[in-house]
């Protein structure tokens, strides 16, 4: 058990008893690239997750020790400042956060390790940060609540990181509930939980197995060209503060004004909000196969009007749609590689595993990795027993 290694190696370590601490990483079922649009998303935390043990110490020392590479960094709380070494800084970030709202922090020990895979879109980083910021709060008794602590999250990616990531990934670690999805407003941040039969279907990733450069420079360029957009609006629509204020019919009165490509960024965000309400409509109703038509709309507005697809994943979404028990299945993320989310009726699950993996691969050479996924409770604190 993961949680056992932790423990085992910190104790082995630094000779003291910690915290232990479980943070997940979360998917998203449906809402892509509606974060920076100031809409809505619809992500739930998984099974997949990053077990921290962490420990007070009388000095000023933070000692990290990353258990899945086996490296360890060393510092001082009064020198806290981004590195060289990646992984740490998302640590020293958050640790930072508490100093810069003038909490007091001291000397700490640090294991982690997960099982969580880089780079398919489960937001490891963002499990990192959640854990630590829990940890921290729970051991100094600081008692900030969930969101300020997804804000330390995010401003640790922001700030050490480089990353100007929004808070759906630290929100989603920190609010997941077992057996729902969370419907995020990203401009409010209020939010509402809709139940989801985990009994039923399965949420399972296929994994494409690539991640295409551009990846970094499109998703700057689709800010922009939503930006663009909401300035054609604004001198007719002073409402319009984002693309979340706008209509279909706004758009299509002014589309010639807007140019072809920005009528199409700008048209994907707006209907993907409305998706996502039908979507939360679809799981109130218990009707999953009705939800995931609406991701596989999701999926073709992302290919054809958002244009941040790639052949790796559209292969996916077009082998997954004929076979028997799947009733839905999209890219997930930011695009141009990473995974597919795919909507798969429970009895039906290794059947689909089986199908996909040769598919695949005599398609693109690459073998196919899937993940199961069981939607499960943010980060919270282990109990020292169920580790014993």
């Amino acid at each position: 058990m993961l949680a056992e290694l932790i423990l085992a190696a910190f104790q082995d370590r630094f000779q003291h008893p910690p915290l232990l601490v479980r943070a997940p990483g979360r998917i998203n079922l449906i809402g892509e690239h509606t974060d920076y649009n100031g809409g809505f998303v619809l992500p739930a935390a998984i099974n997949r997750e990053i077990i921290f043990a962490v420990g007070l110490t009388a000095g000023t020392t933070v000692r990290l020790f990353a258990y899945d590479n086996q490296e360890t960094y060393t510092t001082d709380v009064r020198e806290l400042a981004p590195g060289p070494t990646h992984w740490a800084n998302y640590l020293l970030g958050v640790a930072a956060q508490f100093q810069r709202r003038g909490l007091p922090l001291q000397g700490f020990d640090c294991v982690f390790g997960g099982n969580i895979p880089m780079g398919a879109g489960m937001s490891s980083s963002a499990a990192v940060e959640c854990g630590l910021a829990f940890a921290l709060d729970t051991l100094l008794a600081t008692r900030l609540d969930r969101l300020e602590l997804a804000r330390f999250g995010q401003k640790a990616e922001h700030e050490y990181a480089g990353v100007q990531c929004g808070i759906m990934d630290q929100f989603a670690s920190l609010f997941g509930r077992a057996g729902h999805v969370v419907r995020l407003d990203c401009r409010s941040l209020d939010y509402a939980y809709f139940p989801f039969d985990a009994e039923a279907y399965y949420v399972v990733l296929c994994n494409s197995g690539v991640k295409h450069s551009l990846a970094s420079s499109e998703y700057n360029t689709r800010r922009r060209e939503c930006e663009q957009g909401v300035t054609v609006l604004q001198q007719y629509y002073p409402e319009v503060h984002s693309l979340r204020d706008a209509t279909l019919e706004q758009l299509e009165k002014h589309q010639a004004e807007l140019g072809e490509v920005v009528y199409r960024r700008c048209r994907y965000v707006v209907e993907e909000n409305l998706r996502v309400e039908r979507a939360c409509q679809h799981l109130l109703a218990h009707d999953l196969p009705a939800f995931g038509q609406e991701m596989y709309a999701s999926h073709a507005g992302l290919r054809d009007q958002y244009e941040v697809s790639c052949p790796e994943l559209d292969i996916l979404v077009e082998l997954a749609r004929p076979l028997p028990g799947v009733v839905g299945a999209r890219m997930m993320g930011g695009g141009f590689g990473g995974c597919t989310i795919n909507l798969v009726a429970a009895d039906a699950v290794e059947e689909f595993v089986a199908a996909m993996r040769p598919a695949y691969e005599k398609q693109t050479g690459i073998a196919l990795e899937t993940y199961q996924t069981t939607i499960v409770d943010g980060v919270g604190a282990l109990s020292p027993v169920a580790v014993s």
